[in-house]
């Protein structure tokens, strides 16, 4: 008897009551910059969740899908930061 799926499902808990706490942060966030660090641990939170879910039910169709959240994550965090912070993204 192995204990991965016990374990695999702690953790599907554990990250769905993460995302779960960022959505709140992210809708009653009192300033613009825990909105935005809200919305980048949220992106985190679905990629570990897309990986989870992936070794779950032991496939790997869906690693590019967890990269590609990633890399949107990154950009759309730092390309929002940019623009709260000067007023536009591109110089």
């Amino acid at each position: 008897m192995t204990i991965l799926p016990y374990a695999l499902a702690i953790c599907l808990g554990a990250v769905t009551i993460s995302m779960l706490f960022c959505l709140i942060r992210l809708i009653i966030g009192p300033s613009i910059v825990d909105r935005l660090l809200a919305l980048d641990t949220l992106f985190l939170n679905a990629t570990c969740l897309i990986v989870i879910l992936e070794i779950y039910w032991a496939s790997t169709a869906m690693f590019e899908g967890a990269l590609l959240v990633a890399m949107l994550g990154f950009v759309s965090t730092a390309a929002l930061a940019r623009y709260f912070t000067t007023g536009h993204v591109i110089d």
